[in-house]
């Protein structure tokens, strides 16, 4: 029965593959390996050694030589000698040094509330922790990397941390592993066997080149030329789809040899990479290369659509768009994945991507492209504002998170050029900062664009009022009824009760929190409401009544917070709504438990569980868990509610704000479900039965 409440696996792999506390025998978010792996035996022989002893391991060595691949491989191996799992943060599309930490938290799983410095909250998690961390691609964070790791390793003592980079971190006790090109001396040579692969995935009738022992010796030769390098030998195999053999080679041979007197400063593998991405570049078609060009803004991956919109313009028409990334796509400048959740996307390697970008910055287009793409995903974040609060929630959830680096990406864009349209977007982002999970960074960017854009407005209140919701959840309420009460002012100049009443729910659960439910009740009670007016089906009116549900509760007016949690029920059944409508489930589960009624309020709390874990919704399943095990406990099983509070108090670490830190109702029904479960099996049974709990909850 207890498996049922355990929540392995909470958040689909498709919403970015980070399963909180319970992700079964195997935790971890490792992507799936690369089926063209060939050879790296003795290197992978070698790491396998390494790991078990040695904390922190960086892969270093030039782009496109495979570190990547190999660090995946090797982490891959080490999977079960990690009760904790393995997890892997790729570090390539972030560009911000100061959302380092908040990336690392959330992809092990720690989605912090707290108003606490997420460095001292991370190394809190990760101190028992027994795991294997991979940053993967640090080059361009080395600072910031080294000062994180540094504090990691001091606080956790069976951490270990894999890394990979153009260049060491520069820590103590850092082990250096160069990972070299493959060796493309001899007949079987690594780097032919890989040149083979990709030559006939592209064309397969090329087996026949290399099967011939006279040709193969020039496919020997194109691999000594391209010095062995990995993605230098993909480039060239795509290109087998148009050339044969000789003509390659011959091509290859007079463009190195043209630059070979050049004086250029790189050193020899450095230039071979460049100069193998600068053939395929010259052999692409021209609108390839500015196809290319403008690619280069993307940060991650990305879809056809975000294509289209920021690409196109002048030589190319978005109707070509999607034909020319085909064509890029066949010639291995341009990867292509498919996510279950996020569809078809699409995505360049640092190194190509470097490259592309210093062509768009040749032709002059970087701010203009830039612009373009903010502005796609400032439009994006609101069509999901719309959206949010309806039968796609589900799928904006997963579609956002696929979309985070882009999103971060837009919006350091725009507040550089366009702070009012940053401010508009960050005030958008206001369910993703609140209900995903991102707390720390939304008000991080809240903060910085209040204080770079206007200082009134719709895009103003809005975003005040998103920032009071961070407040809310780290626990800040005097920053949260400060804001209410600016947001309050703000939206009776707009003269608009949508956001009239969204500031009232801000200000209302603000003074509840700390106990002044009758307060709450005057702010966004039923009279409240009415005297704004406004539409009743809108998201500002149903998150009154959730906070007139709660509010009755702390008041022990159980039937009427019923009756609140029932009209918004289903005022969230008829807009296809889960997020809120999850929360009217826990109000009716309150009130059910508040008269006495166990069983109801059991079964009330399990639907909440339900929607909460589809959205991944650590906060609510924290919540909910203690709660369920207040109901059962009533019940009379008492080792069931010792699980089920053990379970709780490993979610609760992963918000970092045990019962919203000392909320007193929460605090009082968790205390309760303790005291009545002790009473039930004695106080020896339950630490048993809690402690299986929560080792249940961390795999």
């Amino acid at each position: 029965m207890f498996g049922e409440y355990s929540f392995n696996n909470s958040q689909p792999a498709s919403a970015g593959g980070h399963p909180g506390p319970g992700a079964g025998p195997a935790p971890g978010n490792l992507p799936p390996q690369s089926p063209g792996f060939v050879g790296r035996e003795r290197e992978l022989a070698h790491l396998g050694h390494l790991l078990p002893d040695r904390r922190l391991i960086t892969l270093t060595g030039v782009g496109g030589v495979g570190k990547t691949r190999l660090a995946l491989r090797a982490a891959a191996a080490s999977g079960p000698e990690r009760p904790d799992g393995v997890w892997w943060v790729e570090l390539s599309p972030l560009r911000d040094p100061g959302l380092l930490t908040a990336t690392v938290a959330h992809t092990v799983g720690l989605a912090d509330h707290s108003a606490r410095s997420l460095d001292e909250e991370l190394c809190a998690w990760m101190a028992d922790k027994k795991l294997l961390l991979v940053l993967d691609t640090c080059e361009h964070l080395i600072a910031a990397c080294r000062h994180l790791v540094g504090e990691l390793l001091q606080s956790a003592p069976d951490l270990t941390v894999l890394t990979t980079s153009r260049e060491p971190l520069g820590s103590p006790g850092e082990q250096l592993v160069e990972v070299r090109p493959l060796p493309f001396e001899g007949p079987d040579s690594d780097a032919l066997a890989l040149f083979r692969r990709r030559a006939v995935a592209a064309s397969p009738p090329a087996a026949a080149a290399f099967d011939d022992p006279g040709r193969a010796t020039i496919a020997a030769e194109v691999c000594r030329r391209l010095d062995g390098i990995p993605l230098a030998l993909e480039l060239a195999g795509a290109r087998l789809r148009s050339w044969t053999l000789e003509q390659m080679a011959q091509r290859l041979g007079a463009r190195f040899d043209v630059l070979a007197d050049s004086d250029d400063a790189l050193l020899p593998r450095h230039r071979t990479m460049r100069t193998a991405i600068g053939w395929s570049h010259e052999l692409c078609e021209p609108v390839e290369r500015l196809l290319w060009a403008r690619l280069s803004v993307f940060t991650g991956d990305f879809d056809v659509a975000a294509a289209r919109a920021v690409c196109a313009g002048g030589p190319l028409p978005a109707s070509r768009v999607e034909r020319v990334l085909a064509g890029l796509v066949a010639k291995s400048v341009v990867r292509r994945t498919e996510e279950r959740g996020a569809g078809i996307r699409y995505r360049m390697l640092d190194t190509i991507r470097e490259y592309g970008h210093d062509w768009l910055t040749e032709l002059g287009e970087v701010r203009t492209v830039a612009d373009r793409h903010a502005h796609w995903y400032l439009a994006l974040a609101q069509a999901a504002d719309r959206g949010w609060m309806g039968p796609g929630q589900v799928d904006w959830y997963r579609r956002m998170t696929a979309e985070h680096p882009q999103l971060r990406t837009a919006l350091e864009q725009l507040l550089k050029c366009e702070p009012a349209a940053a401010q508009e977007m960050a005030g958008a982002l206001w369910f993703f900062w609140f209900a995903c999970g991102h707390v720390h960074e939304g008000r991080g960017f809240l903060e910085r664009s209040l204080r770079s854009g206007p200082r009134t407005g719709t895009g103003y209140t809005q975003a005040l009022w998103a920032l009071g919701l961070t407040a809310l959840l780290q626990g800040d309420m005097d920053a949260a009824r400060g804001l209410g009460e600016e947001c309050t002012r703000s939206a009776d100049r707009l003269a608009d009760p949508e956001r009239e009443l969204r500031a009232a729910y801000l200000h209302a659960v603000a003074v509840m929190m700390p106990g002044d439910s009758v307060r709450a009740l005057t702010l966004a009670g039923p009279r409240a409401r009415a005297g704004h007016g406004g539409r009743s089906s809108g998201p500002g009116w149903l998150l009154c009544r959730l906070a007139t549900g709660f509010a009755l509760c702390d008041l022990e007016r159980f039937e009427e917070a019923a009756e609140e949690a029932r009209g918004l029920r289903e005022a969230c059944a008829e807009l296809g709504e889960r997020w809120l409508r999850a929360y009217a489930d826990y109000i009716l589960a309150m009130s059910a438990l508040g008269l006495g009624h166990h069983g109801e309020a059991a079964r009330h709390v399990r639907a909440m569980l339900s929607n909460k874990r589809l959205l991944g919704d650590r906060f609510g399943i924290a919540l909910g868990l203690d709660l369920l095990a207040a109901a059962v406990a009533g019940l009379g099983d008492g080792e069931l509610a010792a699980r089920l509070l053990g379970t709780g108090h490993a979610w609760w670490r992963t918000v970092g704000r045990p019962q919203m830190g000392g909320s007193p109702a929460l605090t009082a029904l968790r205390d309760e479900g303790e005291r009545r479960a002790r009473a039930a099996i004695g106080d020896a049974a339950y630490e048993t039965a809690f402690l299986g709990g929560t080792a249940a909850a961390t795999g």
